[in-house]
């Protein structure tokens, strides 16, 4: 077994990645001969620490497949310091490849009491925000503006590590060494992809609620209802995520969401509606108690469909029922309406919620 221990200076990039990169804290990443724990063999496993302001890689390389025993417990040893373990798609892959191996050898496994973030599986829901063409390691690296020397995948060096073992060249060795080194220190930059979950999901102060005027795309004149937010943390660059009803932006220090609003007519149906007739005349809904004073050739029983009164208004969507009453265009459509009005505008916990409740539904985290 080779050991290669390097320092790096520690950059401080921004608060949120500081907020997760303490001294209690590992980023890994393993090199295998394949995909299959049984058949394959892991050859290197990276690891990155932070002491105060210099960033410790320690590489821990099979020189032959005998060495596998020995460099899963070198690195089981380096985890007893840590109690949060950070990877890329180490969930997915290398921890249940590297539990396959502990099991092999009668080793205890070493992950059982850490706290465990995959920021390849954290970036899951926010697929549609960033729209990456795919969400490899370098992928990220590329968008965040990391550049690295390395131009080879794991797969790639497969046959290089296979030539090490015959050949011992250490300019194989040195390809070996520089990917993994490389995907350790990146991953401990890639840190900051992840500020764009936590702004998301730790919304808290409003900076200004507005109903602004727009054009549509069909000439037509219309209003929307526009909230901006301070980020909790700088997130790295503008992206934005626009569906039917919402247009979500997120700024580097402050992010906003554009609201549809619908103006005109909608329906309230009721539940209950073997307790309603219905008055065609009027085209609304009364309850039975009152229905008594009608004439029958005026009313007939509700059915699920014509049990509603209606509202003229300015509406907003929600998606689930966020606000009552709520309001539909018909009683089958997906999704319903609430009345925007003044108290809602004027209530920041109120529109924090209810921007909360549109991201949950943009992101389901």
């Amino acid at each position: 077994m080779k050991i290669f221990h390097n320092e790096e200076i520690y950059i401080k990039n921004d608060n949120f990645s500081e907020s997760i990169f303490k001294e209690n804290t590992m980023f890994f990443d393993i090199e295998t001969t394949g995909f299959s724990p049984v058949k394959a063999v892991v050859y290197m496993i990276g690891c990155a620490r932070r002491i105060k302001n210099r960033i410790v890689i320690d590489q821990y390389f099979a020189e032959s497949p005998d060495d596998e025993a020995d460099i899963i417990a070198a690195f089981a040893g380096e985890l007893e310091s840590c109690d949060t373990l950070i990877s890329f798609n180490g969930a997915g892959f290398d921890m249940p490849f590297l539990r396959s191996k502990y099991k092999k050898y009668k080793q205890n496994d070493p992950f059982s009491a850490l706290e465990i973030i995959d920021i390849f599986k954290e970036l899951t829901p926010l697929k549609p925000l960033l729209n990456l063409e795919n969400y490899k390691q370098k992928s990220i690296e590329h968008f965040l503006g990391i550049e690295r020397e390395d131009k080879y995948s794991g797969g790639e060096l497969i046959n290089i590590y296979y030539e090490y073992l015959a050949e011992k060249d250490d300019s194989l060795l040195k390809l070996l060494q520089m990917h993994n080194y490389e995907d350790v220190l990146g991953m401990t930059k890639l840190l900051a992809i992840l500020s764009y979950k936590e702004v998301l999901k730790n919304l808290s102060d409003i900076a200004d609620i507005a109903v602004k005027p727009y054009t549509a795309y069909d000439g037509r004149k219309m209003n929307e209802l526009i909230i901006t937010f301070i980020n909790k943390y700088p997130v790295p660059k503008a992206v934005s995520l626009h569906d039917n009803d919402n247009y979500l932006m997120l700024g580097i220090k402050n992010s906003s969401i554009r609201i549809k609003i619908f103006e005109g007519e909608l329906r309230h149906f009721y539940s209950d509606y073997k307790n309603y007739y219905y008055l065609p005349h009027e085209d609304m809904a009364i309850h039975k108690s009152v229905a008594t004073y009608v004439d029958n050739a005026y009313r007939e029983k509700c059915k699920a469909a014509n049990c509603y009164v209606r509202k003229h208004g300015r509406f907003i969507m929600q998606y689930n029922a966020f606000m009552q009453p709520e309001f539909k265009h018909e009683i089958k459509d997906k999704y319903s309406f609430f009345l925007l009005t003044d108290d809602f505008i004027n209530s920041k916990q109120m529109v924090i919620s209810y921007v909360k409740h549109i991201i949950d539904h943009l992101f389901r985290f």
